[in-house]
C-alpha cells in the first residue's frame, strides 16, 4: 500500500467515525518523520477512542497496522504512525494550541470534509 493509499484509506476510516476538520499535509521533502499527516479533530474522549481504535483495528485488516503509537492515555491527543504516514487525533483546544496545522505552513494541505474530496 503506497503511502497516498494510506492517507485515503484513514480518511475513510475516520469518515466514518464522524470525525471533524480532517486534513491531510503532504510532507514529502519537508521532513524525515513522514511523508504524510492526517489531522482529525475528536468531540470527546469517547469519539477520540473510537477513532483510534478504528484507525488501528482497519489499517491492520489492508496489511498496514500501526508502527507506533503515542498519547491514548491523554484524552486531548493521539498519536498513530503507519511508517511514511502520521495520524494525529485531537480534541478541538488541544487541536488549536498545537497548531499542527499551521506549523507545517508550506506543506500542501488537502482539506476533507467527505471521502470523496479526496
Amino acid at each position: 500500500m503506497t503511502d497516498f493509499e494510506k492517507v485515503h484509506k484513514l480518511v475513510e476510516i475516520l469518515d466514518s467515525k464522524k470525525a471533524r476538520n480532517i486534513i491531510a499535509l503532504d510532507l514529502k521533502g519537508a521532513t524525515i518523520i513522514a511523508d504524510y499527516f492526517v489531522i482529525c479533530t475528536a468531540g470527546s474522549p469517547a469519539q477520540m477512542h473510537a477513532l483510534y481504535e478504528s484507525a488501528c483495528e482497519e489499517m491492520a485488516k489492508v496489511d498496514c497496522p500501526p508502527q507506533r503509537c503515542e498519547g491514548m492515555k491523554n484524552p486531548d491527543w493521539a498519536l498513530i504512525d503507519f511508517n511514511g504516514v502520521m495520524l494525529h487525533i485531537f480534541s478541538t483546544n488541544m487541536r488549536d494550541f498545537y497548531g499542527l496545522d499551521n506549523l507545517w505552513a508550506e506543506a500542501e494541505k488537502m482539506e476533507i470534509n467527505t471521502i470523496d474530496e479526496i
